[in-house]
């Protein structure tokens, strides 16, 4: 006898997870703007990239929410729960970078903090291109090509990182500013980080289910 799925699996957790991609996108080409054009209002941008991040918050409750309440799920409960909350984090970090430019008074960003600003936007736009594909086991293998391609992107914002730290002491004399631009920098590198954490939930999902 055939067996049938009487209870309809939720599969608007995809629906959740590409809207918080898209939000995602969002803030950080909002924070590279926010880096690169001397002309951007700061202040107004960072309360831009707060309530995009606020937004982001709200999709997390929701997702959260609806995995108690959902009887089948499409993917593994655990690994709902670790992508919706990893993009949260990614999210975090990016509107924190914003607000300390603004808290802090900071001049005009660092050539390092505009390339890791714009790394944090590449693996953003990766996630967001990428997570649609979930939806479908025919796209898991290009899932797991844009998993390495961020893999290599965090690595690339590594070394940057790791530049950045080094030049901060011969372009700095006062440690004040040494310990503000290293706040800012480790922002941004957490907020690579995060994303390959995202990429590696995807991996496992995919390596999982395949």
């Amino acid at each position: 006898m055939p067996r049938f799925n009487l209870t309809p699996r939720d599969t608007r957790f995809f629906d959740f997870f590409e809207q918080d991609t898209e939000n995602l996108l969002e803030a950080s080409r909002q924070l590279v703007e926010m880096f690169e054009d001397p002309t951007v209002d700061r202040p107004a941008r960072a309360a831009e990239i707060k309530r995009l991040e606020e937004q982001g918050d709200s999709i997390t409750h929701e997702i959260i929410r609806r995995l108690h309440r959902s009887f089948v799920t499409p993917i593994d409960r655990e690994d709902i729960a670790t992508l919706a909350h990893t993009l949260d984090s990614v999210m975090d970090f990016v509107e924190a970078a914003a607000r300390t430019l603004v808290l802090y008074r900071m001049p005009d960003p660092t050539e390092r903090a505009k390339e890791l600003s714009r790394i944090v936007l590449c693996i953003a736009s990766r996630l967001h291109e990428t997570m649609p594909r979930l939806r479908d086991r025919r796209q898991f293998s290009a899932i797991l090509r844009a998993c390495v391609d961020i893999n290599r992107m965090e690595n690339e914002a590594d070394a940057v990182h790791h530049a950045a730290q080094a030049e901060l002491f011969e372009t700095y004399t006062d440690a004040l500013e040494v310990m503000k631009w290293r706040e800012l920098y480790q922002h941004l590198e957490n907020a690579t980080d995060l994303g390959e954490d995202v990429a590696n939930a995807l991996e496992g999902i995919v390596l999982k289910h395949a």
